[in-house]
């Protein structure tokens, strides 16, 4: 995390050890609910194959061993890529990919073992 307008000791006191000019990496743990009411042949709301494709696509394959400032497109280039934002735009590629009736719930980003964020729309 960097914000070029503000001194390096500026940086540092808000970002803490995550203050890079080159920016710096996390290994993310993604939770993904989805609400609506079971079909009464599957007892799926969703089938998980078809989420997991969905999220492997949207998501994943997006963001996994990416530059979140440089490389991911739904991503702009002026927002800070914390945790808190990503939850938010992560929500937003995954909401209109869904079947019919099956709506998000939550969208859950783990940083860390104790620091994550959770957007419910």
């Amino acid at each position: 995390m960097w914000v070029s307008d503000w001194s390096e000791e500026k940086n540092k006191e808000v970002f803490g050890k995550c203050a890079n000019v080159n920016w710096h990496g996390h290994n993310y743990k993604l939770h993904v609910t989805v609400k609506g009411t079971p079909d009464e042949q599957t007892g799926f709301i969703m089938n998980a194959k078809t989420l997991s494709k969905i999220i492997q696509e949207r998501i994943i394959e997006k963001l996994d061993h990416k530059n979140l400032n440089l490389d991911v497109d739904f991503i702009p280039k002026t927002l800070q890529p914390t945790t808190e934002n990503l939850v938010y735009l992560i929500w937003r590629q995954l909401e209109g990919a869904l079947a019919d009736g099956v709506q998000l719930h939550r969208v859950q980003l783990w940083e860390t073992d104790s620091i994550y964020a959770e957007y419910f729309g």
